[in-house]
């Protein structure tokens, strides 16, 4: 049981060529398919966590491969969505997707940075992150269903969350930023 949390983490890396192939899959159930799968991989995030507290078994190679998991899953959603976006909606996709990408390299540079001089507490996970997650899995949740579902416009609702999401993007790294400021002034 005390692997089992990392077990999971390595379970959404795994999904991520079978939520790959059911995106392409030329048949009217590859979509909802892989947002099922997109959705299963963003339920073991929660349970790994929750389990690894629980259990008191957190470790630095689960703390390392967590985000790297989510990242890639969410990094791998956002490439398949923009390769799939049409019209002047793919540019909302595309600037929003950069946005997201761009704010995760820059993030996970400055923790690696910051780590180095010693002093990573000062760039901790806010609640603007929280929330900017919360709207960023909602969003690629809608957006990779698809469909319209009991007549509400899945896709574009998803849409309006990404563009949230996106918003929330610049403003959780401007606070990561602000915190780190002094120590990035300072090293000039």
């Amino acid at each position: 049981m005390k692997g089992l949390p990392n077990a999971l983490t390595w379970l959404r890396i795994a999904l991520i060529p079978l939520f790959v192939v059911l995106f392409f899959l030329p048949v009217w159930w590859g979509r909802p398919a892989s947002a099922i799968v997109f959705g299963i991989a963003g339920l073991t995030d929660w349970l790994d966590g929750y389990l690894a507290r629980r259990w008191q078994v957190t470790s630095n190679f689960g703390a390392f491969l967590d985000p790297v998991a989510d990242k890639l899953l969410v990094v791998t959603a956002l490439v398949l969505l923009t390769s799939d976006a049409p019209g002047m909606i793919g540019l909302v996709v595309t600037l929003s997707a950069a946005v997201i990408i761009g704010r995760e390299i820059t993030i996970s540079a400055l923790r690696e940075w910051m780590a180095e001089l010693g002093a990573r507490g000062q760039v901790a996970v806010s609640k603007v992150g929280k929330w900017k997650t919360t709207a960023q899995i909602i969003a690629l949740l809608f957006m990779l269903f698809r469909d319209s579902l009991f007549g509400l416009p899945v896709y574009k609702i998803g849409v309006g969350f990404l563009v949230v999401a996106a918003a929330l993007t610049l403003w959780s790294m401007t606070v990561y930023l602000r915190s780190a400021w002094p120590l990035l002034n300072e090293n000039r």
